[in-house]
């Protein structure tokens, strides 16, 4: 195999949308190997030279059976796990992937997400030009994710409303994202947070905070 060649599959039923995605990638002038694949015990099943570097993935296919999806993403930890979205998914559902192709995304954007898989490596998932949120920003996005609003963020950190403006804008230009939600994204595939901690922020009984607010105060 050519060791340039990228190997992606695919687990999406509708024959439509596979067939437009292979075409946004065959014409990017890249080399990539690129399977159709009908369940996710099909990705065990390839040997080694042709198993997936990258697996896209309709989150519809999975939410069900979520449990199995974690088990083989463990697995397969060098594994680049992108959800097809087009419609709409819980957030917690769409934290178990590493990065999201929308639907309504030009193909430059779906190559270039797909490019930086290459440019890392496979067991990088951060582009190397990334450039990284400083340890004050962290704890802001930390807190962002947590729902906090911009003043009690100045109150936790002990900083001013206008610092934590500032941080905002800063994490928003570094990581390219300004919603909540796709911070929330960024956060957990990042392992800036861990899902089972955003999942005890969501859980309405939970008295106390969880261990993400612990570091740094």
């Amino acid at each position: 195999m050519n060791r340039a060649t990228l190997n992606i599959a695919v687990y999406e039923n509708s024959a439509i949308i596979f067939e437009g995605l292979s075409n946004i990638l065959s014409k990017s002038g890249h080399y990539y190997n690129i399977h159709r694949i009908d369940s996710l015990s099909e990705i065990e099943r390839f040997d080694n030279s042709n198993r997936p570097e990258v697996i896209i993935i309709n989150p519809d296919l999975v939410q069900n059976i979520t449990r199995e999806f974690i088990i083989l993403k463990k697995k397969l930890p060098d594994t680049l796990w992108i959800g097809l979205v087009y419609s709409y998914f819980n957030q917690n559902l769409l934290s178990l992937f590493d990065e999201l192709i929308n639907i309504t995304d030009s193909p430059g954007v779906i190559i270039n997400l797909i490019s930086r898989a290459r440019e890392a490596g496979k067991t990088n998932h951060i582009s190397v030009d990334e450039e990284q949120l400083s340890e004050r920003e962290t704890d802001v996005l930390k807190l962002l994710v947590a729902g906090l609003s911009n003043k009690e963020i100045a109150d936790k950190l002990f900083i001013s409303i206008h610092t934590v403006v500032s941080h905002r804008k800063n994490i928003s230009q570094k990581t390219g994202i300004k919603s909540q939600a796709g911070l929330t994204i960024y956060a957990i595939s990042r392992k800036i947070i861990h899902i089972e901690d955003y999942q005890k922020l969501n859980t309405p009984h939970t008295e106390s905070k969880p261990p993400l607010f612990q570091k740094h105060m």
